[in-house]
């Protein structure tokens, strides 16, 4: 079943084929140690990711920052575990639904939290400023799209 509840939520990732940047490990990191690269095979282009701690494609839990551009959208989805989800900059709109309605989206800035329940339909957009987000979940990380037509690894 799924929640109605939008414990305000987020967006996404799909761990897959995409090659994952090596995690940082344990040890504390700053922003301008962080190698960034191509976001997953799971998410529209433009997308890039960074993996903090653990391993996304595996079992456990994980840290990852996505960089959303200007203008981005992660169409409505679903993940098999929870997303804990903090803006780290720029503004993050994020609704529940099988539809995009930004009418009913909320918009989370810079240090804005939501959590995105098992199985939830979501999608994500961003403004003229993009954004930065921070995820944990639990890994295996998949993402799943509510409309196949939307999913980017199927695209040709």
């Amino acid at each position: 079943m799924i929640s109605s509840r939008l414990i305000v939520l987020p967006i996404l990732l799909a761990a897959a084929a995409a090659p994952v940047a090596p995690a940082l490990g344990q040890g504390p990191v700053n922003k301008a140690d962080l190698k960034w690269g191509p976001g997953p095979a799971g998410l529209p282009k433009g997308a890039e990711l960074v993996v903090l701690s653990g391993n996304p494609e595996q079992e456990g839990m994980f840290t990852i920052r996505l960089k959303f551009p200007a203008n981005y959208t992660v169409p409505p989805h679903f993940h098999p575990a929870p997303e804990l989800v903090t803006v780290i900059d720029g503004q993050l709109s994020l609704g529940m639904g099988d539809a995009i309605d930004k009418a009913k989206a909320a918009n989370l800035g810079v240090g804005g939290y939501a959590v995105a329940p098992a199985t939830m339909h979501h999608y994500a957009f961003t403004g003229s400023e993009g954004a930065t987000v921070q995820v944990t979940s639990h890994g295996p990380f998949k993402i799943t799209y509510v409309n196949a037509g939307d999913d980017p690894r199927g695209a040709k």
